[in-house]
């Protein structure tokens, strides 16, 4: 994927056409963050929701003094992770 992006960006500056050349700019700038896409495609709406429910979790747990337990009360919430 990452030498695909590349070669698109090379091809794209080549062109001299100066929207597309900035837009591959925009490109290699995000690139790490494009190739990580596409390597774990999880959204941050995915991530908000989780942080939330741990929130909520700890939120209901508060005055447990055992980590293991809250551990164990994340894992039931989320058993995939």
């Amino acid at each position: 994927m990452a030498e695909a992006l590349d070669n698109w960006c090379l091809l794209a500056l080549e062109s001299g056409l100066k929207p597309v050349s900035n837009f591959a700019g925009a490109i290699q700038r995000y690139k790490y963050g494009i190739i990580t896409y596409g390597d774990c495609p999880i959204h941050t709406s995915k991530l908000e929701g989780t942080n939330n429910k741990i929130k909520e979790v700890k939120r209901r747990a508060y005055g447990y003094h055992d980590i293991n337990y809250f551990k164990l009360k994340i894992h039931q919430a989320f058993p995939v992770l």
